[in-house]
């Protein structure tokens, strides 16, 4: 076993697939932006307010200097922009959870706690913005990726099975 990387579009279920997976694993899961606020001491949201973006990178890199050297046999769900960070191919499997830019604001406006979801990534605040950022980045994620597993219409469960499956293979 070694460590599985979640990239992928913000919204697109990482989270979810990823505590579906570890109910159907060995693995034990942890969040790279969950990481950073524990670190910090404070929320994503307001990291990018009071310091910036280019201030959220640098904590992403060093994140995965961390989880390069110290993680293993760990699934690791990553925010939208971690797949930057240099050394991604050295920290483990790189599984893209992709799907269309409106079908991820559809399923994050379907959800229960929708306002929340949507206030909690700074980047989704303008949707003309964001959909520029998706198309930008979607190339560079398909071109990362060791595995990828397309999300559309699939439940969170369907999903990770789907991994579980390819990760095996993969390997």
């Amino acid at each position: 076993m070694k460590n599985i990387i979640l990239i992928g579009f913000m919204g697109v279920g990482k989270g979810s697939v990823a505590r579906e997976v570890i109910k159907h694993s060995n693995y034990i899961a942890i969040d790279t932006d969950d990481l950073i606020e524990s670190m910090e001491n404070r929320k994503i949201k307001t990291i990018f307010e009071e310091e910036g973006e280019a201030y959220f990178r640098k904590l992403e890199k060093e994140i995965s200097l961390w989880l390069e050297k110290s993680v293993k046999d760990t699934l690791i769900s990553t925010g939208g922009g971690f797949y930057k960070v240099k050394n991604l191919k050295k920290i483990g499997t790189i599984v893209l959870l992709d799907s269309p830019f409106d079908e991820i604001i559809k399923r994050i406006q379907a959800h229960p706690n929708a306002a929340k979801k949507l206030k909690k990534r700074p980047l989704l605040t303008d949707l003309e913005k964001a959909k520029e950022l998706y198309k930008e980045r979607r190339p560079e994620y398909l071109a990362l990726a060791d595995i990828v597993i397309d999300v559309t219409n699939k439940s969170a469960q369907e999903c990770a099975k789907e991994l579980l499956k390819k990760v095996k293979k993969h390997a």
